[in-house]
């Protein structure tokens, strides 16, 4: 099965004569680092973000190959992202990289391009079963997302990408590993099924990511995590991008990551500045009539709930008033989530309904209007459902209906989240609530793909977060 040769290591500093890889090696656990604590290392990272941006550069000038940078050209993508200007660079070192920030910024992109390239330099033959790049994901929606950004980057090299996720067919996946894949983007618990079903060795990994690592910790899945870098071999390149620190995620670092490049390019609690905040104040009763108003607007919008039932509940009363709206939560099947999320991203529904683990599953760039119709737990569940809008550089509303009794609690949370929202007591047919529903691009449907009346789609820039994948972790 010939492709672009590949040796059993990536070498960790490449060059033209494709010398001799450096090996570190690594035992598990590894004596602290002098970044210790997740508090050392958010003070690297803050220093980081504050840092001077590096000078303006193209995907040519980070080093990437003439191929690659043509593949991203073709995709529409000509200029880096900041976090891509910063990481790729170091990746492409071979040096280990922790990486900050916030979603949507560009972070697949950021790890996916120095992976592929360096494995596209390597040399040896493709193995079944043995891939040389690993992406570690807490959700099968990211897990298909990934692949699909970087899916076609890869073919331009000769690098085959596989994506292995829970509540998909293991068969196909397993004949997907079996022809031979260059790169698996998995998810934990999927990937230990299938390494145990012994149709999958990580023992010739060398480039390994940790992709939403902070999102993972929240889930429990960092006892499969590190089992699975346990089996990847020491002195492999790692790199781990994380939103926050806590709950383990130090500790991954710690343990996995020797001297890595530290790269951020905002504050992991920082409010996008392009997000106008707003709070309504509206009587229990008066609840659904607002949002029914609000959701009738011509552009895209995105409500998040705190139950599934509550989120189906939400999308069937506003399909009564004649709101073309749909539903994601975890109680779907893989199929009925995709067909949500499509139906949605083409513009045939107009309106979502999510849940809160779904806050990091949806990656449209079009939406410019996020609604908290049930309050958010916290103030970092506030910020990742508010991510969703004010993507890739445009701007975006963040509404939070609330009873009064309720507003003192989530004034509360948005200073958690240092975030300072408009508040206004409302009524259906208050100028505030028809000022929002007038609001937005109207969304058109030409050829069965989605288009604004201003602007066509634009390609996916590599940031994303999904919902969580229960069944394959």
């Amino acid at each position: 099965m010939p492709r672009h040769p590949r040796s059993s290591a990536v070498p960790r500093n490449p060059s033209p004569s494709r010398g001799a890889r450096t090996t570190r090696r690594r035992s598990a656990p590894r004596p602290a680092s002098p970044t210790g604590s997740s508090t050392q290392l958010d003070r690297l990272l803050d220093a980081a973000a504050a840092g001077p941006a590096p000078a303006p550069r193209s995907f040519a000038e980070l080093g990437l190959p003439p191929p690659l940078v043509r593949a991203l050209a073709d995709a529409g993508v000509r200029e880096p992202f900041a976090i891509q200007a910063r990481a790729v660079p170091d990746g492409l070192a071979g040096r280990d990289v922790l990486g900050r920030a916030q979603t949507g910024s560009g972070k697949t992109l950021g790890f996916g391009l120095p992976m592929l390239a360096r494995l596209a330099a390597a040399s040896g033959a493709r193995r079944r079963g043995a891939p040389a790049g690993l992406v570690l994901v807490p959700t099968r929606e990211l897990a298909q997302q990934v692949t699909d950004v970087l899916s076609p980057l890869g073919r331009a090299l000769g690098l085959r990408v596989t994506a292995v996720y829970g509540g998909a067919s293991m068969g196909r996946q397993i004949s997907a590993l079996e022809r031979g894949a260059d790169v698996v983007v998995a998810t934990p618990g999927r990937l230990l099924d299938l390494i145990e079903r012994r149709v999958c060795s990580l023992g010739s990994v060398d480039v390994t990511v940790l992709d939403e690592a902070d999102y993972m910790a929240d889930l429990g899945f960092l006892p499969a995590v590190t089992r699975l870098l346990d089996m990847t071999p020491p002195g492999g390149q790692r790199m781990l991008f994380s939103a926050t620190l806590d709950r383990g995620v130090a500790g991954l670092v710690d343990t996995y990551l020797s001297t890595p490049a530290v790269h951020a390019v905002a504050a992991a609690a920082s409010p996008v500045e392009a997000m106008d905040h707003q709070l309504f104040l509206v009587r229990p009763e008066d609840k659904l009539a607002v949002t029914a108003e609000v959701a009738a607007r011509p552009g895209r919008t995105l409500l998040f709930v705190r139950t599934k039932h509550g989120a189906d509940r939400l999308a069937r009363q506003l399909q009564r008033v004649g709101v073309p709206a749909g539903a994601i939560h975890g109680n779907l099947n893989q199929n009925q989530r995709r067909r949500a999320l499509d139906a949605f991203v083409s513009g045939h529904a107009r309106v979502l309904v999510a849940t809160d683990v779904a806050a990091r599953g949806i990656h449209v760039d079009d939406v410019d209007l996020v609604v908290h119709f049930d309050p958010p737990n916290d103030s970092k569940d506030y910020l990742h459902r508010s991510g969703r809008t004010a993507r890739a550089g445009r701007d975006g509303t963040v509404l939070s209906l609330a009873a009064p009794a309720q507003a003192p609690a989530l004034v509360r949370l948005q200073d958690g989240a240092r975030v300072v929202a408009t508040s206004v007591t409302v009524r259906p047919g208050h100028e505030a609530v028809r000022r929002l529903a007038t609001s937005g691009t109207a969304v058109e449907i030409v050829g069965g793909q989605l288009a604004t009346a201003d602007r066509r789609p634009r390609p996916s820039r590599g940031g994303r977060r999904p919902r969580p994948d229960r069944r394959a972790a």
